[in-house]
């Protein structure tokens, strides 16, 4: 087992913080993709609870073409399948981020020499943050987490299988614009938040639009257009629960929130429980219940600068199963439920 400490805060926790250290239970058997509902064009796949598997799976299972846009790349396993498709003569794409050349280069030389086509991303994004894959340009897999099985066993994630053809038509877009470092304005589909175009006013709409309640669950909390808009919902009675990584980057925000009368769960560790997620969920069990997912942290470079993708749906599978995994991350419950296969070290912000 390993150990993640969390800190829970509020407006009446007198400092210091309390500690609790939670276990993390080895478990097995975990894999595959949770149901969303009866004729939804969205699956949700919650990480690390379900494995990877439906990512193999789903690359696996193309026929003509993927395509897959990722921040950083580190799995053999999904490396050798692409190459494995390639030479069984799917069109095989990829674009890696060009600031991450050195950390995804191993990656870069295993697809190329197998024949796969691979660009890194244009330097007109701080960071290609963006995590999906497309296959067949009939589907397509939206993620916050990164390709990388240093982060799998340990890291709350969540990917959405998205067969909207709307959606995956503009998914198509971006990338073979992206691929051939051209530009494009994005168009939304159906679902669909993007960046550097419109992922901050979208968020903000979502924020904004809360009338009871707001879960948000985030990696990175600096943005101040969204923690102002966040206080704004406490202040006219919504209430307010907030999961964050490492949050003494954050203390003056955390604060804000706290004497608004939010409530703060944050994790830090070593080699522990990480909160690599991006989700807010508003209004849950109410009938404009409504959530965002996607690869955007609550940062300035992320909403504005990088390449980024996130959907925003009512869809209630998606909306409920981010619910799910949010109580179970606030109240702690959840580390209990963490398989831990190979924990690896997670000292650094590499894998934002």
């Amino acid at each position: 087992t390993a150990t993640t400490d969390i800190y829970t805060l509020s407006l009446h926790d007198a400092l210091p913080i309390s500690l609790a250290t939670v276990t993390l239970a080895a478990m097995s058997g975990l894999a595959g993709a949770a149901a969303a509902h009866a004729a939804s064009d969205l699956t949700l796949v919650t990480l690390p609870d379900q494995g990877e598997n439906a990512i193999y799976n789903f690359v696996n299972s193309a026929t003509s073409s993927i395509d897959v846009t990722i921040y950083e790349l580190k799995d053999v396993t999904l490396e050798n399948d692409l190459v494995a498709k390639e030479k069984a003569g799917v069109n095989v794409r990829v674009i890696l981020d060009n600031a991450q050349k050195s950390y995804n280069t191993a990656a870069y030389n295993t697809l190329t020499a197998g024949g796969v086509g691979v660009v890194w991303s244009s330097t007109s994004f701080t960071y290609t943050h963006q995590k999906t894959i497309t296959v067949n340009n009939d589907e397509s897999y939206i993620s916050s987490g990164n390709f990388d099985t240093t982060y799998y066993a340990t890291s709350r994630d969540f990917g959405v299988l998205d067969t909207d053809a709307t959606d995956v038509s503009a998914i198509t877009a971006v990338f073979n614009a992206d691929y051939a470092h051209t530009s494009i304005t994005p168009s939304d589909g159906d679902d669909l938040v993007w960046s550097p175009t419109d992922s901050q006013s979208h968020l903000l709409s979502l924020i904004n639009g809360a009338q009871h309640t707001l879960d948000v669950e985030q990696e990175e909390f600096s943005d101040t257009t969204l923690v102002n808009a966040i206080v704004a919902d406490e202040n006219r009675g919504v209430t307010v629960r907030v999961v964050v990584e490492d949050p003494s980057s954050y203390s003056s925000e955390i604060t804000e929130v706290e004497n608004a009368g939010g409530k703060v769960t944050g994790y830090s560790s070593t080699t522990g429980y990480y909160i690599h997620a991006k989700t807010v969920i508003a209004d849950y069990g109410t009938s404009t219940a409504k959530a965002f997912v996607g690869s955007e942290n609550f940062s300035s470079n992320s909403l504005n600068d990088n390449r980024e993708l996130g959907i925003i749906t009512t869809d209630s599978g998606v909306v409920s199963g981010l619910e799910t995994a949010f109580n179970g991350d606030f109240s702690g419950s959840d580390n209990n439920k963490v398989a831990i296969f190979s924990p690896g070290s997670q000292t650094t912000a590499t894998g934002t």
